[in-house]
């Protein structure tokens, strides 16, 4: 249901042929810029936290991770991850398959400077074997986002 949500999502933007669906998994980094055909830290993805205990999402770059440091600084508290059997029922999508578009509406949606190098990046669209090609500015346009935040270092 995730993935029809997104692709419906999607096309409300006018960016439904931006859509690729693979015959292999994409569930992860590594995977999806296998499937892709492109760097791992141009694969945009989604990290689901709880922030008094209310979901959000982060749009992080492939290489990167938060800095708990910064994540502090930003959310003013500990950054805790949603519980993996929690995470398709709070933000609208299950795991390897979590994205920006598409997600329960009380979700809130920010994206990392870490993507900011890439003219294009790809981020999952709700399954485990699906992304969509996005230029930052469509990125902006479709994930309804809060605001730019800095909560990422790069993975050494």
């Amino acid at each position: 249901m995730s993935l029809e949500n997104a692709k419906k999502h999607l096309q409300r933007c006018g960016l439904e042929n931006k859509i690729m669906e693979f015959s292999v998994s994409s569930a992860t980094v590594e995977e999806a810029a296998k499937a892709i055909h492109c760097k791992e830290e141009e694969i945009a993805k989604t990290l689901s936290f709880l922030v008094d205990d209310k979901p959000i999402l982060i749009v992080v770059a492939g290489d990167s991770k938060i800095d708990n440091s910064k994540y502090k600084s930003e959310f003013h508290t500990k950054a805790k991850m949603i519980p993996f059997d929690q995470v398709e029922e709070l933000t609208g999508h299950k795991v390897g398959g979590v994205c920006p578009f598409g997600a329960n509406e009380d979700v809130a949606i920010y994206l990392d400077e870490s993507l900011k190098r890439f003219e294009v990046i790809y981020p999952a669209c709700g399954s485990s074997n699906s992304a969509v090609k996005l230029s930052l500015e469509e990125l902006e346009k479709v994930s309804n986002y809060k605001k730019w935040i800095d909560v990422c270092k790069t993975i050494a």
